[in-house]
Order: C-alpha cells, then structure tokens, then sequence
C-alpha cells in the first residue's frame, strides 16, 4: 500500500516540479561547476562533498536546483521519499515559506501520515539552526564542510568577531 501512495507522490512531483522550477526558479542561474569538477575541490571542502554525495547516489546536477542538494549534506536529510517531505519540514521550520514547499508538506503529510514523528522532528531541527535557506551555496563550495556545517547548526552560538 505505502508503495502506491510513494508512487502516486512521485507522479505529483514530476508534474510539479518543471511549474516549480519555471515560477520560483525562472531568474536563478544553475551553477558553473558539474558534478565531476565538485571531486577536484579540495577534500574537506563543501563543493568535494557535494560532489561524493552525488558519486555515492548516482545522482546528476539538476540545474538551479543544486543548493536543494547542500541541504541534504548540510541536515543529514536522506534521499528516501519519506526524507524529502521531513526535508520540506525542516526547510518550513528554518523560515522558507512558499507554494511549492507547502503543497510538498501538506500532501506528503495526507498521503504519508505514519512518519509525523520524523516531520515534527525535521521542523523542530529546522527552528533550531541559523536560517540557511535563501543562502547561495555556490559561494561557499570552497569552504570547509564540516566548519559550515557546524556553524549552521547551532543558532544559539554566540558570533565574535
């Protein structure tokens, strides 16, 4: 039965995907590195890791959409179906508010009601981190995975400078 439901998820998404990336997406640039380019980085650094997590996945680039990626590696979110909804909720309690992303949570939320533990949980993380959203990760390919990563993650830090 969950399999029907992931599936007829999957057909939603497909169909939404391309209005999503032409409403919200239309202006943004994709980026100039491929995925194979992201391996030569150095070996601590973000775009190194982004590149592995694509390697390990088998996925390609999708074009304007590769910071969606970052935020998989930055929250430890997964790939699974499941993952990508508690993903949506983590990203709505980080700040990120529009159609797209509401549409995702509310109908994963009606279609796969058993995880709601996973996705209270995703929001709460969301809350809890420095508001990452709207950063442009291509900037921040450079720098150190797990530095960023850390400093991302704990919104209550205290920043000197």
């Amino acid at each position: 039965m969950k399999n029907i439901r992931v599936q007829f998820l999957l057909v939603v998404y497909k169909m939404t995907q391309v209005v999503y990336r032409r409403s919200f997406k239309r202006k943004k640039r994709h980026w100039q590195f491929t995925a194979e380019q992201l391996l030569n980085f150095q070996e601590d650094s973000l775009g190194r890791k982004l590149g592995e997590f694509y390697r390990k996945h088998g996925f390609s680039m999708i074009p304007t959409m590769e910071n969606h990626d970052v935020h998989h590696l930055i929250t430890g979110c997964g790939t699974r179906f499941e993952q990508e909804i508690a993903m949506q909720y983590l990203l709505l309690g980080n700040g990120k508010l529009n159609a797209h992303l509401l549409g995702a949570v509310i109908l994963g939320t009606l279609v796969l009601p058993e995880y709601m533990k996973l996705y209270r949980q995703s929001y709460l993380k969301g809350r809890s981190m420095r508001t990452f959203y709207h950063l442009d990760f291509e900037e921040l390919l450079w720098h150190n995975y797990e530095h960023l990563k850390d400093f991302l993650l704990r919104k209550n830090d205290p920043v000197l400078y």
